[in-house]
This record gives C-alpha cells, structure tokens and sequence, in this order.
C-alpha cells in the first residue's frame, strides 16, 4: 500500500492536564495560535517541531492551536490523540500514489504572496498537502478551480500542473507538508511548464522550516 500523509488540527486548552502523547511516526507541527511545549521545546505563534521519536505535547497556560502532519505506511491507521479539554480533527488525507523514488525527505515550508500574486503552471517533484493560513488562494488544476480561505487544506499530487491564483485584496500564505527526493534538501522543487514563464518574475516567497531524512516509504 502507498504511504499516507495526514493533517489534523489540534486544539487544546491551558489545563494543567491536557498533554497528549505521540507515538514515533515522521511528522511536523506548525503551531497556529498561542503556545505549546513539544519534547523539551517551548514554542509560539508560527513556530514550528519536526521529528521522528515518540513526544509529548503540552500547551501554554493560554491553550494552542496546532497543525500536525504526520506521514504513515499504508497500513497504518490514523493517529489516536486526546487528553482533557482537547480537540482533535483530520482535515484531509491523502495517499501518496506519485511518491518519489529513491530516499526521501519531508519538508515544511510556508509560501506567502503579495495582494494579486501569483505562482505560474507548474509542477513539483513530490506530493504534499497544503494548509492556508491567512488571505485566500485561488487552485486550478485538471481544468477545475478551487478557492479556499484560511484553515483550507488541499493536496497536490506534484506531477500534476497547477496555477496559483492569491486574493487580489490582501496577502496571503499557506503552510505545506512535501514528501520530495532527499537530494533536494535546501532546493527548491517547482518547475515550471511554460517555457516563457520561466524568466518572469516570481511574485511568492518560500521560507523552509525543516528539511529532514524520511527512513521509511521509498521506492526502488
């Protein structure tokens, strides 16, 4: 069976007893509002953990809200996570049919646009799942159009060509999850169809979090 990326969002509150444990799977966390302790660090607003092991989770006196992608073998159910005053929900899975082969790594980045911005046919050389986290952003692909607003989660197959239309009237950004060939490591994965789109100036910035060695799930 293919490997299955998941996202979920997590909200807990500030209770002294609301920590929650994880198992070891490849996964990254993205904290969307207040503060949590992850394994021995203290993060905030926008802070990120990735990692492998096993960890537990504990939010800040004022509660978090978190997104947690978390990458499992075909055969492994989603995971079970839940402690007092929290809540748990999976916003989108996907199997990941256009895997890479060779060795992997999983990145997490954020792709932010200026108001109008815009990000050329393209393609990348993984499947991921994004997640946006302010403005709006149009997707089309296959020739369909999809619009979403913030806390919208949509998958990308990575052959498949998409154009990337952002709000006209105020910035936007999403957060990613990429499973891509570990020799991109600190590389960028787009590549554009057209050829005269190539040489244009690029509206959308990128900034990674982590790029880490996925040990599990490559294909020969």
């Amino acid at each position: 069976m293919h490997p299955v990326l998941r996202l979920y969002e997590d909200v807990l509150s500030g209770a002294d007893s609301a920590v929650f444990r994880l198992p070891a799977l490849p996964r990254f966390i993205f904290i969307t509002h207040g503060a949590a302790e992850i394994g021995e660090h203290k993060l905030n607003d926008g802070e990120v953990w990735q990692g492998e092991t096993a960890v537990a989770v504990k939010p800040g006196k004022g509660g978090v809200t978190l997104w947690r992608w978390e990458l499992t073998r075909g055969d492994q159910g989603s995971t079970t996570a839940n402690a007092p005053g929290m809540f748990t929900h999976e916003k989108l899975t996907a199997f990941l049919e256009t895997l890479p082969k060779g060795e992997l790594l999983m990145r997490g980045d954020s792709v932010a646009f200026p108001p109008g911005g815009c990000a050329y046919l393209h393609r990348h050389q993984g499947p991921g799942i994004r997640c946006l986290i302010e403005g709006g952003i149009r997707i089309d692909t296959h020739g369909c159009s999809t619009s979403y607003g913030p806390g919208g989660a949509w998958y990308e197959t990575g052959p498949d060509a998409v154009f990337a239309q952002a709000a006209s009237d105020r910035p936007s950004r999403f957060i990613r999850v990429m499973i891509l060939p570990r020799e991109l490591q600190g590389k960028s994965s787009i590549q554009y169809v057209n050829e005269e789109d190539k040489a244009k100036p690029k509206s959308q910035q990128y900034k990674i979090y982590a790029d880490a060695p996925v040990r599990f799930g490559a294909r020969k």
